[in-house]
């Protein structure tokens, strides 16, 4: 992705906390017919590798997994939050009025070739550990043993998984660092006083003082 210095974030611990807050990814691939996309949720495993492995499952359905060009690179992208930025807001938009709108958000890119797989074993294991990573924190987490098993053997066999070994990460935090310290604190300001979720979400990381790569 277009990256400019002033944007990029290399630390791999802010990469894979980004990663992990992504509550649905979107997997890119490319086969015979072309581009194709499909947006799930999916595990980091951050030990496995020098920038880790994500791993998830499709529906066997899904054409993704049988149209893949094996050297042809997958692509994973995890969107943080977003706001739009008014100029408005900006201290330069009262001392000169040369300002215009843009739009600041958070962004990974995970790259790696793609392995599917549908055995038996290896899909339970997934299913169970997104079940786990999702229903930890409800009063009463549902688990896959709640089901009945032969219900859940049927399940696994509509769903294809994959591992995605990270070959290179991508990511890009533009929140506004090439505006001076008037111009950001007055989006920082302008984003709280909407009050609405989204544009908290994106003036938080805005308001940490985040030391140069």
């Amino acid at each position: 992705m277009y990256n400019p210095p002033a944007f990029e974030e290399s630390r791999l611990p802010i990469l894979h906390e980004a990663i992990r807050a992504t509550r649905l990814a979107t997997l890119v691939t490319f086969g015979a017919e072309g581009i194709i996309a499909s947006h799930l949720p999916i595990i980091l495993d951050a030990a496995d590798g020098p920038f880790g492995a994500i791993r998830g499952h499709l529906a066997r359905a899904n054409p993704q997994w049988r149209e893949i060009t094996p050297e042809v690179p997958a692509l994973a992208i995890f969107p943080g939050p977003d706001a739009y930025i008014s100029p408005s807001w900006y201290a330069t938009k009262q001392q000169s009025g040369k300002v215009v709108p843009t739009w600041n958000y958070v962004a990974v890119h995970a790259y790696g070739t793609i392995e599917f797989f549908d055995d038996p074993d290896q899909l339970r294991a997934i299913v169970t550990d997104l079940t786990l990573l999702h229903e930890e924190a409800r009063p009463d987490p549902w688990a896959v043993t709640d089901a009945p098993p032969e219900f859940i053997r049927a399940q696994l066999k509509g769903i294809v998984g994959f591992r995605l070994p990270i070959a290179r990460l991508e990511g890009k935090w533009k929140l506004s660092q090439n505006r001076s310290d008037e111009d950001r604190a007055g989006v920082i300001c302008g984003l709280k006083e909407l009050g609405r979720p989204a544009e908290t979400a994106i003036a938080d990381p805005m308001a940490k003082n985040r030391p140069t790569n």
